[in-house]
């Protein structure tokens, strides 16, 4: 079955008339025969749309149920039952009620194409995925309901549905959209003439795109090769040379005497990568494009002409910029320009402007120099093969071999031009094929000594031998300026392998990366600088090595990363092909910046979180267990400064202890919640002297109801001592078995017992009660957790937390684990008095006296 055709009126706005056009449409399909059906359309009481409905078959709607109200939305398979010809849906990007087949409307469109039914929808401009963050810009409203830009430019047809603001002001303002309750409140918000300008902007714009998009499909569908001038297009030919600002500027004032103009700045490169262009001038002129609204194109091509040519018929271009070539007149001899090639090839769909520039006839008689790295010996060398290689080689053969023959004697020379191109290049080996040239002629062609040759074949000899030097020379220059590419490329993939590498190995400092560049290219100082805005100063963002650059100007070698930042260098200019690889490194710091940043602001973000989730746990905990202390002390107060009841002595007393106890719990809330606040902000600070176990535990049942029934000890009195603060130790006991006594079964004590394992003193804290799953056990530890979440007695599960905090803090560890035959044992491990003897010895700040009297815990369940 094929796919059904969709067909959308995009509107600029609210209220231009979408789907009183989409109705329209409808009826004059009718008209003609087609089977169309209303398969949604809202008119929203507006009488006119209303109207237009008439004599058009709908679909009844789906009736839902969401909330307790009642919805109505697109009865999808109805409309797939009736399986008309055409369907209307309005509201493209509508959401759909919950319960619902699909999420959106839109998706149901979808299935309406795949069954081979053609859709007529509607959408407006603000509607659009990409257009979310733009629209709310304008508008200061964030649309909920959007439907993703690829569904709406895969629609077969778009039809744009435009009107003036000024027209649809006066259409809103006539009751024509909303309600007139809603009127004024429309046209001074949403329908404000800057607001439906730049959405009728934006329609237009996209619109124009896609009718773009529609054109370039045709004319490669179709084959088409000749420009079809339907807008500027304006493509400017860059050499990376220092004209290149003046070309750009040149073509966005062209572009701008066009409404809609584009500037198009090409590259073209070389594939074997020789290139003469000056990377830092290309990086330059690319942010000079960007900044005049244009876009930045790199293409390879061996033939500049015709690649450059390509390009701009590829993208439809109108005009090409060029700048006037930087050869000497006598270059021309040779070939053409390019720019000459151009403006012969471009034909007359195709305008060429050569702008004329102050480097125009600037470049060295021999071209753009071609740096191959060689060092200062080895072209001497070459030099003195090239020159006086003949010479000695000549002498040798007139005064040690004078008969060899003069077919050995070029072969002899020939053999020395090939010597000075492999180590200088073409220009000393041109020099050997000349100088023996001479030399062959004057001492071993006859008649010797003059420049007349007398045998015509010693004429074409000595010409074969010009042709091969020269030949030979050229293709050992090509190959040994392969090699050298070669070997760069070699190196520069290796050195990027290695900073790929160093990413994955998690070395993420910017000082490292900078440390890198550093010693790859044997620089004496690195840094890395940033500033806010175009006049704003630069600022260091990392940088080694001594005396660390302020300014990119400064620099031996400056690097720019985006905008707003670049890598400075001090120590030696670089040649312009190791530029490649440090663009590369410049970009890895700024990417491990920026991740260190990210990370930095995640760190705060979670610390924000965590203290927000700590407040509003200590809220929630709080409200309650603050309250039920005030409430019965409050309410006992009350009691007793009534005059309308008299109070008996006991019942004094009673009312009395009420108080006394609902203070005592409050007091308790009150300092766990300080103990806890002074772990987490680290300011406890513990005053460790050696102490008995035996004297401390028993000190910490105070607080422990009927501590002779509930708690069983056994506290060996051979003990070591502990090296521990007596205070924090006491709360942290104290809270443990507290913990325990509330959850073991009555008449089933607690058995607190010690004992000794080497250097470490353990205490456990064991009870009967149901005890806690492994995955929970480490759960308990953390503030404001209470297993079950339904505790017995009062509590807002701190308890356990401040206990493993105090012992932590002491140097020892709190652990749960499970009670042989059912229940928790509470393991608290110290450090014997001998073990901790030299640690204790050291430097003790002034403590903090935490708990030091002893009060009755709120602990945490277990």
């Amino acid at each position: 079955m094929a796919r059904g055709k969709l067909r959308i009126y995009l509107g600029s706005a609210p209220g231009v008339g979408k789907t009183y056009a989409m109705l329209s449409e409808a009826h004059r399909r009718v008209e003609r025969g087609t089977d169309v059906v209303v398969a949604f359309v809202e008119h929203h009481d507006r009488p006119r749309t209303e109207v237009m409905l008439r004599g058009l078959e709908q679909v009844p709607r789906r009736e839902l149920t969401y909330r307790d109200t009642e919805f109505t939305e697109m009865d999808l398979d109805a409309v797939l039952h009736r399986a008309p010809a055409v369907a209307l849906v309005d509201e493209l990007p509508h959401t759909n009620v919950p319960g619902s087949r699909n999420a959106k409307r839109w998706q149901d469109v979808e299935e309406l194409l795949a069954a081979g039914i053609d859709v007529v929808s509607t959408a407006n401009i603000q509607h659009l995925e990409s257009l979310g963050d733009v629209v709310e810009s304008i508008t200061g409203v964030r649309q909920r309901e959007t439907v993703p830009d690829e569904v709406v430019r895969r629609a077969d047809q778009i039809e744009l549905v435009d009107m003036s603001p000024q027209a649809l002001r006066r259409r809103m303002a006539h009751g024509n959209i909303y309600k007139p309750d809603k009127i004024d409140a429309s046209l001074s918000n949403y329908f404000r003439p800057g607001n439906l300008t730049a959405l009728r902007e934006l329609a237009l714009l996209w619109v124009a795109d896609r009718v773009d998009e529609y054109l370039q499909e045709y004319r490669s569908e179709h084959k088409v090769s000749k420009i079809w001038g339907s807008r500027e297009r304006i493509v400017v030919g860059l050499t990376g040379g220092p004209e290149g600002q003046t070309l750009l500027r040149r073509a966005a004032r062209l572009a701008e005497k066009g409404a809609g103009g584009e500037v198009l700045a090409v590259y073209i490169s070389r594939s074997d990568g020789l290139t003469a262009a000056s990377p830092k001038e290309l990086a330059v002129q690319r942010t000079l494009v960007e900044d005049l609204g244009g876009t930045f194109h790199h293409v390879v091509g061996d033939d500049t002409s015709a690649a450059l040519l390509d390009f701009a018929r590829g993208v439809n271009a109108t005009q090409i910029v060029l700048g006037v070539s930087r050869r000497r007149p006598w270059q021309y001899v040779f070939r053409p320009g390019v720019s000459a090639t151009v403006a012969r090839d471009s034909g007359p769909d195709l305008d060429v402007h050569i702008v004329t520039h102050d480097e125009a006839a600037k470049a060295g008689p021999f071209g753009p120099r071609r740096r191959h790295g060689l060092g200062r010996s080895r072209t001497i060398w070459a030099w003195l093969c090239g020159v006086g290689g003949p010479m000695l080689l000549t002498w040798l053969l007139r005064s040690a071999a004078p008969e060899v023959g003069l077919a050995n004697d070029m072969l002899l020379f020939l053999t020395l031009t090939v010597a000075a191109a492999m180590l200088g290049g073409l220009l000393p080996a041109l020099a050997s094929a000349t100088v023996g040239s001479l030399l062959i002629n004057w001492f071993f062609t006859p008649p010797v000594h003059t420049l007349t040759i007398t045998d015509p074949r010693n004429i074409v000899a000595l010409a074969i031998f010009i042709g091969v030097a020269v030949s030979v020379a050229s293709v050992v220059d090509v190959a040994a300026r392969r090699t050298h590419q070669a070997a760069r490329l070699r190196a520069e993939s290796e050195t990027l392998s290695f900073l790929a590498g160093s990413v994955l190995r998690g070395e993420t400092s910017v000082d490292a990366v900078l440390e890198r560049v550093r010693e790859t290219f044997g620089m004496e100082s690195v840094a890395l600088l940033e500033r806010e805005g175009d006049t704003a100063p630069w600022t260091c963002a990392g940088s080694v090595g001594p005396s660390p650059l302020g300014r990119p100007e400064d620099a031996d070698v400056d690097m720019p990363v985006g905008d707003h930042m670049a890598l400075a260098l001090s120590g030696r200019v670089l040649p312009a092909e190791d530029r490649r690889v440090l663009a590369a490194f410049a970009a890895q710091a700024v990417v491990v910046l920026d991740r260190q940043r990210l990370q930095s602001e995640a760190d705060q973000a979670r610390a924000l979180a965590e203290g927000n989730r700590i407040r509003t746990a200590l809220l929630a905990a709080v409200s309650h267990d603050l309250r039920t202390p005030l409430a019965g002390i409050k309410a006992s107060v009350s009691s007793l400064r009534s005059d309308d009841v008299q109070w008996s002595a006991a019942d004094e007393a009673e009312l009395l202890a009420a108080i006394e106890e609902g203070a005592d719990r409050l007091d308790h809330l009150v300092g766990n919640l300080l103990d806890m606040s002074r772990l987490q902000t680290g300011t406890v600070s513990p005053l460790v002297r050696e102490v008995d176990l035996d004297e401390v535990v028993p000190m910490a049942l105070v607080g422990v109801p009927d501590p002779d029934e509930n708690v069983t000890l056994d506290i060996p009195e051979t003990l070591p001592m502990v090296a521990v603060d007596k205070g924090l130790l006491e709360r942290a006991v104290a809270n443990i078995v507290e913990n325990a006594v509330k959850y073991t079964p009555e008449d089933t004590p607690v058995l607190v017992a010690a004992s000794a394992h080497g250097d470490r003193v353990e205490v456990r804290v064991v009870d009967r009660g149901p005890g806690v799953p492994d995955e929970a056990k480490d759960d308990i530890f953390a503030p404001f957790q209470r297993y079950g979440d339904a505790p017995r007695g009062t509590g807002v599960g701190l308890g356990l937390a401040v206990a493993r905090g105090f012992v932590e803090a002491l140097g020892g560890t709190l652990t749960a684990e499970d009670t042989p035959g059912g229940g928790l044992t509470m393991v608290l491990t110290l450090r014997a008095a001998g073990a901790a003897g030299a640690e204790a010895a050291g430097e003790r700040p002034e403590p903090e006296t935490v708990g030091a009297q002893r009060t009755e815990a709120t602990p945490a369940t277990s």
